[in-house]
């Protein structure tokens, strides 16, 4: 075996790093601190039903395209099934009670839209050329090392989402549609740069799928890749410290004191907690303050529903309601929560006509956990069970108003909050997806997958971006510190011959 690399994390980012140096020959070590791996992939079962988590929905995974491409490479693609939504309608967003069609593919997308709004046609054709410019920028759009634009890469890092798309759109309805799906990444008015909203539109542009049986398949086969290649991923080894000589990582120390030796380390885990495992001089104070410093995205707090048996219709697409608009949802009081939310259907096989589960999910702030700060999992007490059971059901009743009937379906439903999505995850402050982009702080809320310790590296959503994709492009930055990037990007496409 070649060099030993331990994995801490087994989120898709770290799960694709380890089958990524397996297939090039380092011998690969995967540690979860939980019974089960996954991250934001896992998924539970009550009463029979599973739920997913985090990994809703993908895209770009037709044949030929980005997430397929990939997933060939990681030889996953015979173990993972999806089911493809509505290319007429892969979301609602619904704004005020009026129903809007986003669709897949750019002429799909742009007639939808221009149905109800038909003197933005040229704006709508203007807007899709600015997320195309954008994401044909990228590297991983062409899967070749060297195909960025650094121009247009700076350009929409320094422009936030609303600026671009007002300068583009003149209907103001409309402009609020366009960005109907932003739960996809917590945007910000005024902070969240338009690259971030453009690779997504464009991802789901391309397709949109649902996995079926669940995303923790995909965790399950990334496992079964690394092991082909000799490595190992392993459950219940949580990681208490990084250990450092004067220059080096030398190994991780585990809860019940077992020292492991690696030639190299990669984090998976949040950089907060990544660096509550170091005691090292190499790690200065002042990037220590400055990742601490760091903001993150907003929370959530999710309704799980078991519907009961045939009665709800399989939803092959999902719902994005507002009262208002889709900017500022994470701005509330009790009075005006919820101002949004996502409702969605899990996939259980091609073709299902009835739903057996679902999830509503709406943003939820982590100062509202403060009275349960520092409490474990099963033991917060009734008055936690009954801030849990008020809010489900206010997100209910706003539910049964887009779906009458909805609510004498249900036969059981369960509830999560950001300290459960803190407790899971180990993502600070419960984000939904990390650190937050912002473009008033620039390159203060970017984190380099290198650190001062020269064989430690980071990886993960907060590498780059979140997402499928957006992992994904994280975990070639950090792999080409072992594996040249070309190497990388020409095995990606040979694979695919």
């Amino acid at each position: 075996m070649g060099k030993k690399v331990i994995i801490i994390g087994s989120g898709f980012g770290g799960l694709s790093c380890g089958a990524v140096l397996a297939k090039n020959g380092y011998d690969v070590t995967v540690l979860e601190q939980g019974p089960q791996i996954g991250g934001c992939l896992q998924c539970f079962v009550r009463k029979g039903v599973k739920f997913e988590t985090g990994m809703h929905f993908i895209g770009s995974a037709a044949p030929g395209q980005t997430i397929d491409s990939i997933f060939h490479y990681l030889e996953v693609s015979d173990k993972v099934r999806l089911s493809r939504l509505d290319d007429d309608c892969y979301n609602v967003i619904s704004i005020g009670g009026k129903e809007y069609p986003m669709a897949s593919g750019r002429v799909n997308f742009i007639s939808r839209l221009a149905a109800f709004f038909p003197d933005q046609l040229t704006n709508l054709e203007r807007y899709f050329d600015a997320v195309e410019k954008v994401a044909a920028a990228s590297s991983i759009h062409s899967l070749r090392q060297g195909d960025a634009d650094d121009t247009v890469n700076q350009e929409s890092l320094t422009r936030s989402v609303n600026d671009v798309i007002e300068s583009i759109i003149t209907n103001p309805l409309l402009a609020e549609v366009l960005v109907g799906d932003l739960p996809l990444y917590a945007a910000q008015r005024d902070k969240t740069p338009f690259a971030t909203h453009a690779f997504i539109r464009d991802f789901y542009d391309q397709s949109a799928y649902r996995v079926e049986g669940g995303s923790d398949r995909i965790a399950a086969a990334l496992a079964s890749t690394i092991r082909r290649y000799g490595g190992d991923v392993v459950t219940d080894h949580k990681v208490t410290d990084i250990l450092c000589d004067d220059s080096r990582a030398t190994g991780v120390r585990l809860k019940d004191g077992e020292e492991l030796s690696a030639d190299y380390i990669i984090s998976g885990i949040h950089p907060i907690r990544t660096l509550e495992l170091l005691d090292t001089k190499l790690i200065r104070p002042a990037y220590r303050s400055r990742v601490n410093a760091m903001p993150q995205t907003t929370s959530c707090f999710t309704v799980y529903l078991h519907f009961r048996k045939d009665t709800v219709e399989y939803m092959n697409h999902n719902y994005f309601a507002y009262e208002a608009s889709p900017w500022d949802c994470e701005d509330y009081n009790e009075a005006t929560w919820p101002k949004g939310w996502l409702y969605m259907h899990f996939c259980t096989h091609a073709g299902q006509r009835f739903a057996q589960s679902g999830q509503v999910i709406s943003y939820m702030n982590i100062r509202e956990m403060e009275r349960w700060a520092g409490t474990r999992v099963g033991r917060r007490g009734a008055g936690y069970e009954e801030f849990k059971h008020a809010k489900a059901e206010k997100l209910l009743r706003s539910l049964e108003q887009h779906f009458p009937g909805i609510r004498e379906n249900i036969e059981d439903y369960y509830t999560s909050t950001p300290l459960t999505y803190l407790d899971y995850t180990g993502t600070a402050e419960g984000s939904m997806y990390g650190i937050a982009k912002d473009i008033h702080l620039g390159a203060g809320c970017r984190v380099s997958h290198r650190t001062r310790v020269p064989n430690l590296f980071l990886t993960g959503q907060n590498v780059n971006s979140h997402g499928l994709l957006g992992t994904m492009v994280g975990t070639i930055l950090t792999c080409s510190e072992l594996v040249p990037a070309g190497e990388i990007y020409r095995q990606i496409l040979i694979s695919n011959k």
